[in-house]
């Protein structure tokens, strides 16, 4: 006898359709699983047969063959575990299993069921199928929940969810989402004692999604302004923290039965591998510029990382997204990061200080800030000094909080969407050319920018964007010849830390 039930899979951080076909026919008794299975799907013989039999059902003594379709999609992990035994069971007989549910879920040798990763994206595919009905886990169930037009039943073992499905049990599980935090929590800009000009920077950065690469020695703050960043930002959305949330689910990273309000921020270390920043593997995993995805991804230390491992964001940075290319198939990730890095002039990390002396040669000052490639920093929108903070700032009283910082934020961010319904960080190269508000005289210095500075078009186009973000912090529609000075000052490094 042949049953189905639907389940689904991860591809990147995507699920697809799985239809579980289960035929329990006669013949020496067998257990053959097919559909490109992984080591982890065929191991699920073993514990279906003893979850069956510890759940008080008849364990299958007759041959069974499991197709996992598509089979052209490579499947993995131990999800499939709950589906096969539950079409089991409809096919030896001992369960009749109607149309329009699915379920994903590990099972244990008791008959526990136990949670996977990626149970957001997996619920997301099982509704774009068109059922109505899931079975998982009781810890997967939030997650699952937030999928709109599905019922999501949380189920503790195969009996109860086979007795959910044959209507003995009435009562839904309890899928509800922990309740959101009255106010959002974040480290506050006004600890930063000093640091004037990067502190207006990363404002900037804030308001129109600028990267921003901090250069300063030792203990100056660059770390301590990077991580208060994502205080200032605003809040993720509805839409934006389904995002995120898929995310982290499907990296297995989901930690509590909360919807995420704080865009995320990530910080790898420079040993992280090209897989794990940017993503990948045998069966391709986000990786931490995914991860910081509508948020903050801080490279501290950038020079450490090896040069290949780099090189790897300058198209993400462009696109906002991650192609990995598979034999087998292609996978992408997002990637819509605010990328700050962070460095130290020189070697010894204090070339420039002015208080304690650079032991450094010129040569091997040249070296180290050469590991930052030009095509790199051509992508680097902001370059901020944040230099020692003298000994009497740092018992003055900080600066702009955070909240009145993220109001700023925020208004300047409004303008922008009801102007092009995108951030200016986004806005492409070109599209200076055609802007009616850029004032006369500031388009003048645009263009004499590129002979002094030798700007690229690509440098061009961010400094106009750059000028557009603290036009839209001033409430200005028009970008005056000022805006592009202040933003000048933040396309290079201070002469200080230059070596000629």
């Amino acid at each position: 006898m042949l049953a189905r039930m639907v389940s689904a899979t991860l591809q990147g951080v995507r699920g697809e359709r799985v239809e579980v076909e289960v035929d329990h026919a006669s013949g020496l008794p067998g257990f053959i699983i097919v559909g490109l299975p992984d080591a982890a799907v065929r191991e699920s013989r073993e514990r279906v047969r003893s979850a069956i039999g510890n759940a008080g059902f008849k364990r299958p003594q007759r041959k069974v063959t499991v197709n996992l379709a598509p089979g052209d999609l490579r499947k993995e992990g131990a999800l499939y575990d709950l589906p096969i035994a539950m079409a089991l069971l409809a096919s030896s007989g001992q369960l009749q299993l109607s149309d329009g549910w699915a379920a994903f879920g590990a099972l244990s040798l008791d008959g526990g069921v136990r949670p996977v990763r990626g149970a957001l994206p997996l619920a997301s595919a099982v509704a774009r199928s068109g059922c109505q009905r899931l079975l998982v886990a009781r810890d997967n169930g939030p997650e699952a929940a937030l999928v709109e037009g599905l019922e999501v039943y949380g189920v503790d073992s195969l009996r109860e969810a086979a007795e959910l499905v044959a209507g003995q049990l009435r009562r839904p599980a309890d899928v509800a989402l922990a309740p959101e935090d009255a106010e959002l929590v974040f480290r506050d800009m006004a600890d930063v004692r000093g640091q004037a000009l990067a502190r207006r920077g990363l404002l900037i950065a804030a308001a129109g999604h600028h990267s921003a690469l901090l250069v300063g020695p030792p203990g100056s703050g660059k770390t301590m302004l990077a991580e208060r960043l994502p205080g200032i930002l605003p809040p993720l959305s509805q839409t934006e923290a389904i995002e995120v949330a898929e995310i982290t689910s499907a990296a297995g990273l989901w930690r509590d039965r909360r919807l995420p309000r704080h865009r995320p921020f990530r910080a790898p270390h420079h040993t992280t591998s090209s897989a794990g920043l940017i993503g990948g593997g045998s069966f391709p995993r986000p990786g931490e510029l995914s991860l910081a995805h509508r948020g903050v991804l801080f490279l501290d230390e950038v020079v450490e990382y090896p040069r290949r491992i780099l090189e790897l964001l300058r198209q993400p940075l462009e696109s906002g997204m991650v192609t990995v290319a598979r034999a087998r198939a292609t996978f992408s990730f997002p990637g819509e990061v605010l990328l700050v890095l962070a460095m130290n002039p020189c070697p010894c990390g204090y070339y420039g200080d002015g208080l304690r002396p650079c032991r450094c040669s010129p040569l091997e000052v040249r070296q180290y800030q050469g590991r930052l490639s030009g095509p790199l920093l051509d992508r680097i929108d902001l370059r901020l000094q944040v230099p020692r903070v003298p000994a009497d700032e740092l018992d003055r009283p900080g600066g702009t909080d955070s909240r009145s910082m993220r109001a700023q934020v925020q208004a300047a961010r409004e303008r922008q969407a009801r102007r092009d319904s995108r951030l200016n960080g986004r806005l492409s190269t070109a599209s200076w050319l055609t802007d009616r508000l850029l004032h006369p005289q500031a388009r003048r210095l645009l263009l004499r920018s590129v002979a002094d500075l030798g700007l690229s078009a690509r440098g061009l186009g961010k400094l106009y964007r750059v000028a557009r973000t603290i036009a839209d912090l001033e409430a200005e529609e028009m970008v005056r010849e000022d805006h592009v000075a202040e933003g000048l000052q933040f396309r290079d490094l201070p002469q200080e830390l230059r070596v000629e």
